[in-house]
Formats: structure tokens, C-alpha cells, sequence
């Protein structure tokens, strides 16, 4: 294919950071091992990641290869989040990221993979499902479409394994959070229109109430969330069907239409109808 002609681009060298990784179906190269040696050498940088500002020290190079984010942050020109002391260490403030999601960021620029969870019980899996979603913000921020996908696949794979979904709150908090196209909302749509359709869960539109406040997005896309993934199947016209479905009387009351064949009630009858009514509501 084209693009395993010439020197390899950006995102297969990175497969080279892992040892034992291959680069297009051979073992590391030369010049991936160069690669691989210079981006953990050079100076390092201090992240404090959430209100508790958890700590990491990381290699400056390897997070500007990989992110133009951290490019602009510690060699642009314009350095608004990081200090710069007197020894020309850099330091980073990100008090609104999650350091969950920071945390298997970390792990992937430095061992090339997520770890593997196929052991982990079904609640394990989900806390970690919840992580590689924080992990997916961050990469959104930070501009790893790469490392974005792996955390959406993970996550939808996770949620599989444990046969767990996030429940009406975490569904709003993440929507909330994820920028206007981010495939996270589709997702959280169609969770929320599933568990309304599925007559085996207690769920109506009721339990999500709270995502439709201020926010009608998420009224919009789950509606057609319904429509798409019912595969537009047609439901009962309401126009026919038992009348009473849409009277104004007492369920079990005897209706005075039912008596009659169909069409237009003379005013003589329906008031006689009223007064039955009437009486029996008195009786």
C-alpha cells in the first residue's frame, strides 16, 4: 500500500515504541529504534492532572510526537498553561481533566497498549469502561484520534463483557461533557433509546428526565435514535382501535358510544348518554 512507501509516517513509527511491536508486518527497524531512543531521552515535564493535581513526570518529546496539544503547550511559542523555572523544567496544570483517564494515557504512550482486563470481574470492567471514557475526553483535547478510537472500542467492548450500561445520571453527565459531535453522545443516545424499547428493563422516558432538561439535544437525537434502531417499524394507528383509549371517563364505566355503530352521535342521545353517566358517578 502507499503508505508503507518511503519512510514510515507518524502513526507507524509510533508502534515501534512497544517492545517486541512490529512495524508493517516486520521487526522494528533502525530507524524506529532511533525514534524510539530519542523520544524517551530529552527533558521531562511535570503534569498535575485533576483538583487533587496527581502527579506525573513524563518525557517531553514523547508527548509532543504524539500530540500537537503538548507541541503548542511546551514548544510553541505561546505557552499559556506551563511554567518554565529558572533549571528549564516545564510543568503543566490540568485541574479539570481526569487523572483515570490520564492514567491509561500514560500507560499507552509508554507500553505501546491498554492492559488486558478479560479476567477482571463484571464490576472491574465497568470502572474500567468508566476510565477509558475519561481517557476518550482527554484524547479529544489533546488530538489522539488514534488512542481515541482504542478508548471508544474498549469502552463499548467492556460494557458488553459485563452486560452493564450507565444509568440514567451517568448517561447526562457524559452527553454534558462530550463536545457537540463526539460519537459519545450517539452512544449515550442509543443506550437510552434501547433501554426504553426493552420490554425485559424498568426504564421509560420518565427515568431520564433529567437529560432532557435544558437540553434539547438529547431529546432530539434520542427520538431518532428510536426511529433508526427500531428499523422504522410502523406502530398501530392511533386513529383506530378501542374508543375508550381516549374518552374522558372512569376505566370499566360502560361507554355509551360502544352500543352504537359507527359515526356521528345524535345531540339527543349524548345528552341522555351525559346524564347516565352522571347519575352512575353519583350512585
Amino acid at each position: 500500500m502507499s503508505a508503507f512507501i518511503g519512510s514510515p509516517s507518524r502513526s507507524h513509527l509510533w508502534f515501534a515504541i512497544g517492545a517486541g511491536e512490529v512495524v508493517d508486518g516486520r521487526k522494528e527497524s533502525s530507524e524506529a529504534k532511533t525514534l524510539h531512543k530519542r523520544l524517551l531521552a530529552g527533558p521531562t515535564v511535570d503534569i498535575f492532572v485533576g483538583p487533587e493535581r496527581r502527579h506525573w513526570t513524563l518525557h517531553r518529546n514523547l508527548l509532543c510526537h504524539h500530540s500537537s496539544y503538548f507541541e503548542t503547550e511546551f514548544v510553541g511559542h505561546e505557552v499559556p498553561k506551563s511554567k518554565k523555572g529558572d533549571d528549564g523544567a516545564n510543568e503543566l496544570e490540568l485541574p479539570d481533566d481526569d487523572p483515570r483517564g490520564f492514567e491509561l494515557l500514560v500507560k499507552w504512550l509508554y507500553q505501546g497498549s491498554l492492559e488486558d482486563v478479560s479476567g477482571m470481574a463484571d464490576m472491574e470492567k465497568y470502572n474500567y469502561a468508566v476510565a477509558c471514557n475519561k481517557l476518550y475526553v482527554l484524547c479529544d483535547k489533546f488530538d489522539m484520534v488514534l488512542l481515541k478510537n482504542i478508548a471508544m472500542d474498549r469502552y463499548r467492548r467492556l460494557l458488553n463483557e459485563a452486560q452493564l450500561v450507565p444509568d440514567p445520571d451517568e448517561i447526562n453527565d457524559i452527553y454534558r461533557a462530550s463536545s457537540a459531535r463526539s460519537p459519545f453522545r450517539r452512544l449515550m443516545t442509543n443506550i437510552a433509546a434501547r433501554q426504553i424499547m426493552d420490554p425485559e428493563v424498568d426504564k421509560d422516558a420518565e427515568s431520564y428526565r433529567r437529560c432532557f432538561e435544558n437540553n434539547p439535544d438529547f431529546a432530539v437525537e434520542m427520538v431518532n435514535s428510536i426511529r433508526r434502531l427500531s428499523g422504522g417499524m410502523l406502530f398501530n394507528d392511533p386513529t383506530e382501535g378501542d374508543v375508550c383509549e381516549y374518552h374522558d371517563h372512569r376505566n370499566g364505566l360502560k361507554c355509551h358510544v360502544k352500543s352504537r355503530p359507527s359515526g356521528k352521535i345524535s345531540p339527543k342521545l349524548e345528552k341522555k348518554a351525559a346524564q347516565n353517566i352522571e347519575y352512575s358517578l353519583v350512585s
